[in-house]
């Protein structure tokens, strides 16, 4: 098959067995074109992958169907417009979530050569770092809550997992730990609590990887995200809710005051080659 032709199709994955979170047997698949949105305002393509790659990525089958409202009973979810943002929960979700972050990771340096197979193995690493980050298995985050935005049910249409993901979030609930004052901060004695105060009092909302589809931009989606976010961290109890963004990135700072967040101007610092900005906002 010529690299033309994969372009256009759709990514899939075969299955016999059985879907399970934990073990998983290997399957073949293809990807279609797909153009995301992130942080950094950048226009991302993707290119299809070949028969035999990714074989670790187990049991996912991309022509399963996305769940119907009835299944997402239960969940954390906003609905707005034409889309609902909630909880992913599928296995597929979460790696769809992965692979438009490796897109956004790797746009500024897409003339490198391999940088398909670069792209492949970031998607790969997030996939299952994701899933232990929201399975409670990573550092001082308490929780995780991947969040994705997807196209409302069509009672005419059932769409794929694939076609149905236009933009992803992640949302933790984390503690500081002895030295840091903020998160991220570079300087830490140790991974405790900084001292026998109560342990809410260390507790705090971190948002990350926020990223929506290209074709889907401009109509609410990062905005709503980060509201059900917002929610989601309220109800958890937190006071506090912070996000890094680029310092270059304007529209991604607008996005972020338009929601209630102000920069953290203490956590500027002159000597740090961190070209991030930190925000908060009081919940």
């Amino acid at each position: 098959m010529i690299l033309s032709e994969m372009i256009t199709q759709v990514f899939y994955f075969t299955s016999c067995a059985k879907l399970s979170r934990e073990t998983f047997p290997a399957q073949y698949y293809r990807w279609k074109n797909l153009e995301v949105h992130c942080n950094n305002e950048q226009n991302i393509r993707h290119l299809a992958l070949s028969k035999n790659e990714g074989t670790k990525l187990h049991g996912l089958s991309f022509d399963r169907l996305q769940l119907t409202d009835q299944e997402c009973s239960g969940l954390k979810k906003l609905n707005f417009g034409r889309f609902v943002a909630r909880e992913a929960i599928l296995d597929e979700e979460y790696w769809t979530a992965a692979w438009l972050r490796a897109e956004a990771h790797w746009e500024s340096l897409s003339y490198m050569r391999h940088v398909d197979s670069f792209k492949r193995k970031y998607a790969e690493q997030e996939f299952y770092a994701l899933k232990r980050r929201c399975f409670g298995q990573e550092g001082n985050s308490l929780s995780c809550f991947c969040f994705v935005a997807t196209k409302k049910e069509d009672k005419n249409v059932r769409r794929t997992v694939l076609n149905s993901i236009v933009g992803t979030l992640d949302l933790s609930i984390r503690q500081f730990v002895q030295g840091e004052t903020y998160p991220g901060e570079i300087q830490r004695l140790s991974a405790v609590l900084a001292s026998q105060e109560p342990f809410d009092a260390h507790k705090y909302a971190y948002i990350a990887n926020v990223c929506v589809a290209k074709f889907a931009r401009r109509q609410g989606i990062a905005l709503n995200m980060l509201y059900l976010a917002t929610d989601v961290a309220t109800v958890a109890g937190m006071k506090q809710l912070f996000v890094h963004v680029n310092a270059d990135n304007k529209p991604a700072q607008d996005l972020y005051e338009k929601t209630g967040f102000k920069v953290v101007e203490a956590a500027l610092s002159p000597m740090s080659k961190d070209q991030r900005i930190l925000m908060s906002m009081e919940l």
